[in-house]
């Protein structure tokens, strides 16, 4: 799974709204299109877009094709952004050359318990 086209997939409105009708029951594009008042054609285009993310899977049923969510492809998703929420903050450096020149003078403030931030202080 590439997160990057994932996040990318379902950043797009009607993709999202394409999902969350998926979640709930397997539609074919006929169905997608009535449900959100879309061409079939942009329906297929949106799906194009989320099964190459991974989101979504085909089943062929008779002459129509019925699509479903992929919740595999969801569960690392939601893995990935737990992963970025554990991230800590690393303490704030006064010799740290990436910091911008008003975070560094905030550095002696990190120093007595804060976090640095390019909030302004009070």
């Amino acid at each position: 799974m590439e997160i990057t086209s994932v996040l990318k997939a379902i950043a797009d409105e009607t993709r999202f709204k394409m999902l969350k009708l998926l979640l709930q029951h397997n539609y074919c594009v006929r169905a997608l299109s009535r449900n959100l008042e879309l061409s079939e054609s942009a329906i297929s285009q949106h799906i194009k877009v989320l099964r190459e993310a991974g989101l979504l899977i085909g089943v062929k049923k008779g002459y129509y094709m019925h699509y479903e969510v992929d919740r595999n492809t969801l569960r690392k998703l939601s893995s990935k952004i737990e992963e970025l929420a554990a991230i800590d903050r690393e303490v704030c450096n006064p010799e740290n050359v990436g910091c911008e020149s008003s975070e560094r003078k905030m550095c002696h403030v990190q120093r007595r318990g804060h976090k640095c931030s390019n909030e302004a202080q009070p």
